[in-house]
């Protein structure tokens, strides 16, 4: 039986099992539906941790990607089961550099002064929630003298994205059952950036020097929003002196399930 269908097994029959007995008088003080989310979140803890000390170690990759003289870029990174790490150290003439370990498949086209790039995982190794072989560790640096529109996909993941020293002006989230820290531009000017997650945990931080306005939905989710800095006026989260920063983020949140939390 896949690892991944065994989770998903468990957790419907321990729901299942809670709603039965409350259903049959036995659970009658007890918020059943405020007891799911956590147990969720404790079994998917349990379960990633588990998962990666199943895999075996996966054989590793180094990556270049040339910038071809391109004057942006547009990055999209598919990621799966593991862990994922961005920052800026790629050396001068290259857009990125890191080392794949699980594999990666790299697609380059160059349109005018745009070049457009898309990691993905190998076919054969597509995981959900630990069906794959290999642990999937991406260390992936950019430049950070190029303007960037990035488009994250990630699965069931440990991510540490770290865009403080790049020029980041779009940023998509979009993510899974996974843990993502992520610390946005410092000093790109305009960023926008859009979160959506499933069962999820995210964590924004937001530069001393960077204003921001915050938008969020949820359903049965969390999202914190340092009011402090960013005071709450109507339907939206915003600092004080947003318009006239030099620089600034909008930020639209959609959770699910997950908790997200901005400071």
């Amino acid at each position: 039986m896949r690892r991944g269908n065994l989770f998903w097994g468990v957790l419907l029959i321990l729901f299942g099992g809670l709603l039965f007995l409350q259903t049959m008088g036995f659970l009658q003080n007890i918020n059943v539906w405020g007891l799911l989310w956590p147990v969720f979140l404790i079994l998917l803890g349990i379960w990633i941790l588990a998962s990666r000390h199943l895999r075996r170690s996966a054989p590793g990759e180094h990556i270049t990607v040339p910038l071809q003289d391109a004057a942006r870029a547009k990055v999209r990174l598919n990621h799966g089961a593991g862990r994922l790490k961005i920052g800026a150290a790629a050396e001068s003439g290259y857009l990125l550099e890191g080392d794949c370990n699980g594999g990666v498949n790299v697609q380059t086209q160059r349109r005018g002064d745009l070049l457009d790039v898309e990691l993905s995982v190998p076919t054969q190794s597509v995981p959900f929630l630990g069906d794959a072989a290999y642990s999937l560790d991406w260390n992936l640096n950019f430049n950070s003298q190029i303007p960037l529109n990035m488009e994250l996909n990630t699965g069931a993941q440990e991510s540490q994205v770290d865009l403080s020293s790049l020029k980041v002006t779009e940023i998509h989230l979009q993510t899974g059952a996974s843990a993502t820290e992520l610390i946005l531009p410092a000093n790109a000017g305009f960023t926008r950036l859009s979160v959506e997650t499933g069962a999820a945990s995210v964590n924004v931080r937001i530069p001393e020097n960077v204003a921001a306005s915050i938008r969020s939905q949820s359903g049965l989710a969390s999202v914190i929003v340092n009011e402090a800095r960013f005071p709450r006026s109507g339907s939206i989260n915003q600092s004080p002196d947003y318009e006239t920063s030099a620089n600034k983020v909008e930020i639209s949140i959609q959770v699910g399930v997950g908790s997200v939390e901005v400071r």
